[in-house]
C-alpha cells in the first residue's frame, strides 16, 4: 500500500527522531532499571493514554512498588506484563526469550460469534473455492460469499479477478472477516480498491511529535485509488461480517468499508487495534511492541475501541441456531441482501 506505507514511514521517523530531541537517560540492566526503561518508553511514545483515560503515573506507582533487586527474571517479566496490560491494547507485547506477553481480554470477554466449520458444513457442504487466502462461493438466493481469514495472507490482483468474476452474477456479496486478527495494510488497500470507483479518502494517521502524551502531528490524509482499468470491480450491495476477534488491519478494513455507499457492517463491534505498532528494546534485551501512531477513519474518528455495526445490524450468533446449522449473523446478511 504505497501511500499508506509512505505515510507510516513518515509517521515513524519523528518517533525515532525523538531520541535526538531530548536527553536520553541510561538505565541499568537490573530489575529497577529495566522496569523504568519500559515505563518511560511507553510514557514518551504510546499514543492512546488520553483516549483510554489512563493515568500512567499512577500505574508507575502501583507497579514500581513490586520491583525488587532480589526478584527473578520471571518475576520481573510478570510485573512488567501486568503493567502493560493496564493499556488494554492487543498491539502491546513484551517479548523475552522465555515468554511473550499479550493482552487477550480485548476479545476473550466477548462471544466468539463465528464458526468456520459451520459455514463450510451447513452453507457449502465443503464445496467451495479457495485461492490466495480467500474461501468463496455461492450461497442460496444467489448471494456471493468470500471469507478472508487473515490480512497476513497475500491476495494477488489475479486471484481477486478470478473470485469476483466467478461471483459476478450474484445479486449481492458477503465479505466475512470474523476471526481475522489483521496483518498487512497493503492487503487492505488491494481489497478496498475493488469497491471504489474514484480516489477515496479512507482515513488519517497522526504520529507522536514529542514525549508528551498530547504531542501529536496534524492528521495526514490517506487516499486509496480504485483498481486499475481492466480489473474487476464490485458495484453491487455488500455486507461485511465482523466479530470481536476482527482486529488491527481487519478493523481498518471494516472502518473503511462501513463508510462506502452500498455497504453495511453486520455482526458485533470489532476488536479495534487502530494503532500503528512500533518496537523498542530494554537494557536486558527484551523487546516491547506498542501502538505509536493513531489511525482515524475517514470522518476523523479513532477506531481503537472498535468499529460498530451499521444501524440495526448488530447481532450475535445464536447457539441454538448454530446447532440447527444456521449462522445467525450470516442469515442477517442474507436477509439484508435479498430484502426478505
Amino acid at each position: 500500500m504505497r501511500q499508506l506505507l509512505l505515510t507510516a514511514i513518515t509517521a515513524i521517523i519523528p518517533v525515532l527522531a525523538l531520541t535526538s530531541c531530548h536527553d536520553i537517560e541510561e538505565y541499568t540492566n537490573d530489575p529497577q532499571g529495566n522496569f523504568e526503561a519500559l515505563w518511560t518508553i511507553l510514557d514518551e511514545h504510546y499514543c492512546f493514554f488520553e483516549q483510554k483515560d489512563i493515568d500512567w503515573g499512577a500505574v508507575h506507582s502501583k507497579y514500581s512498588a513490586k520491583i525488587s533487586d532480589r526478584m527473578t527474571r520471571d518475576e520481573l517479566f510478570v510485573v512488567c506484563a501486568d503493567m502493560l496490560a493496564e493499556l488494554r491494547d492487543g498491539h502491546v507485547n513484551l517479548s523475552a526469550p522465555f515468554n511473550t506477553s499479550y493482552y487477550r481480554a480485548w476479545w476473550s470477554d466477548y462471544p466468539q460469534n463465528f464458526s468456520k466449520r459451520l459455514i463450510e458444513d451447513s452453507y457449502f457442504n465443503y464445496n467451495y473455492r479457495q485461492s490466495s487466502g480467500l474461501m468463496y462461493g455461492f450461497l442460496d438466493n444467489n448471494i456471493g460469499y468470500i471469507y478472508y481469514e487473515s490480512f497476513s495472507a497475500g491476495i494477488g490482483e489475479g486471484n481477486l479477478d478470478y473470485a469476483l468474476n466467478f461471483l459476478a452474477s450474484a445479486t449481492g456479496l458477503v465479505i466475512d472477516i470474523r476471526d481475522n486478527s489483521g496483518g498487512s495494510l497493503t492487503n487492505v488497500e488491494t481489497l478496498v480498491a475493488r469497491f471504489i470507483d474514484r480516489p477515496t479518502l479512507v482515513g488519517y494517521i497522526s504520529h507522536k511529535t514529542g514525549p508528551g502524551h498530547n504531542d501529536f502531528s496534524e492528521p495526514y490524509a490517506t487516499v486509496y485509488k480504485p483498481a486499475e482499468e481492466g480489473r474487476i470491480r464490485w458495484a453491487k450491495p455488500v455486507v461485511v461480517l465482523t466479530n470481536r476477534s476482527t482486529f488491527s488491519a481487519a478493523n481498518n478494513f471494516a472502518s473503511i468499508m462501513k463508510l462506502l455507499p452500498g455497504v453495511k457492517i453486520v455482526g458485533a463491534t470489532t476488536g479495534g487495534g487502530s494503532g500503528v505498532p512500533y518496537s523498542s528494546e530494554l537494557p536486558n534485551g527484551w523487546s516491547v511492541r506498542f501502538s505509536a501512531c493513531s489511525m482515524l477513519d475517514a470522518e476523523g474518528v479513532s477506531t481503537e475501541g472498535g468499529v460498530t455495526p451499521s444501524e440495526g445490524c448488530a447481532v450475535d450468533l445464536n447457539p441454538l441456531d448454530a446447532l440447527n446449522g444456521k449462522d445467525t449473523i450470516l442469515e442477517k446478511a442474507i436477509q439484508i441482501l435479498t430484502g426478505n
